[in-house]
């Protein structure tokens, strides 16, 4: 597989992920079947879009793979009928996991294309945050919720930004670019799922 076949298909698996934690908290505010449609994509492609807005990237990343936005249609469409088939709930851990897995590949993979474009390490890094927690904040504003990434205390944006020095790092190490991505990925994911499965907090902000 070629590397830009591998960061395609690797942005495809962020896509997925986003999406559905969109359409599962879509879902959980019993919104209808555009409405979830609607919250897929804005989690999706949310962050990604304002990335590539920074970067004066063209064409945006889904329309030029007009694919996913079919294959979100079809998802939002289908999987809220596949859930309570299979008699699976809406819970709040539920839409976690793929946000998770959002998370650590956007952060990677956005870190990548800004490094990609000439761009210094630190605003890589800071466009990698961009593109990994955007769309879930939107996703949290439009289903009334304030951001999970603001309020929670469990390490978020925190981690796409040390996920991105990583892959920062990797590259000074000439390491191939694949493997850059995929390792800060993988870490990213990791610590993430490990903050939500035993409550890691960070310390809330106190003025006194």
């Amino acid at each position: 597989m070629s590397l830009d076949s591998f960061l395609l298909f690797f942005e495809a698996l962020g896509v997925i992920a986003f999406a559905l934690s969109g359409i599962i908290e879509a879902a959980r505010k019993q919104f209808d079947l555009v409405g979830v449609v609607m919250i897929g994509a804005i989690a999706a492609f949310g962050g990604g879009t304002l990335r590539d807005v920074l970067l004066d990237r063209r064409p945006f990343f889904w329309v030029e793979q007009e694919a996913w936005v079919w294959a979100l249609i079809v998802a939002g469409l289908s999987l809220p009928f596949f859930f309570r088939a299979r008699h699976i709930e809406f819970t709040e851990k539920a839409m976690m996991v793929p946000d998770a897995f959002g998370l650590g590949i956007f952060a990677a993979g956005g870190t990548h294309i800004a490094l990609v474009t000439g761009q210094s390490p630190m605003i890589a890094v800071l466009m990698g945050v961009i593109t990994a927690v955007v769309g879930g904040i939107l996703r949290d504003v439009m289903v009334n919720e304030v951001p999970r990434a603001f309020h929670d205390h469990q390490p978020y944006a925190v981690i796409a930004f040390a996920g991105g020095w990583l892959v920062v790092l990797l590259s000074y190490l000439q390491t191939p670019e694949y493997v850059d991505v995929l390792v800060a990925a993988i870490a990213m994911v990791a610590v993430r799922l490990v903050a939500v499965r035993f409550g890691l907090k960070l310390s809330p902000w106190r003025l006194f």
